[in-house]
């Protein structure tokens, strides 16, 4: 098989999984709207734009800058699938000119009591060299690193019971 024939090997998939104390309904909440995400993924997601009015729901989109040490990129994301309160699936974009497909899978499970398991999955398809080098550097292991911190913040965000804070398109009505 020539190398142009091959199916690209895909980074990951990265997978993190914690317990929360908050009912599966207001995890789903916060993890539909992307107007939530900067409040516990901002240590490694900067520059955060949400691209759509609608910050929630199917087509919601946002876009960042991860900032992972040697292999920086702009990523997009779009909620494409939500099957509430059970799971959220976003696809998008990486890397230089978006040409790495990435994804991100959001399922949570009721526990005893009020409590949620909640597991994300990262993955990454690089189909450049250069992509497929960075993934093989480190970038499965920082990113497994960032989505357990942020899953830890997100944790202690909802067990606190105090109101998280959302951001807004520029520009758009407050009203």
């Amino acid at each position: 098989m020539a190398c142009g024939d091959r199916i690209a090997a895909p980074m990951g998939p990265v997978v993190t999984t914690i317990s929360i104390d908050a009912p599966r309904e207001r995890v789903f909440e916060v993890l539909s709207d992307l107007a939530y995400r900067p409040a516990f993924c901002d240590h490694f997601a900067d520059e955060y734009h949400l691209q759509r009015l609608e910050s929630r729901g199917i087509g919601a989109t946002a876009r960042f800058y991860a900032d992972a040490r040697g292999f920086p990129m702009w990523m997009e994301t779009v909620i494409t699938e939500l099957e509430a309160p059970h799971r959220i699936i976003e696809r998008g974009h990486g890397s230089r000119s978006d040409r790495m497909a990435v994804g991100t899978a959001w399922e949570l499970v009721e526990g005893p009591g009020a409590t949620t398991e909640l597991t994300v999955t990262f993955w990454a398809e690089p189909e450049m060299r250069s992509d497929k080098a960075k993934a093989h550097l480190g970038a499965s292991r920082w990113y497994r690193k960032q989505w357990l911190k942020a899953l830890k913040r997100l944790r202690d965000m909802l067990e606190s019971g105090e109101p998280i804070e959302s951001m807004h398109v520029g520009g758009a009505s407050r009203i």
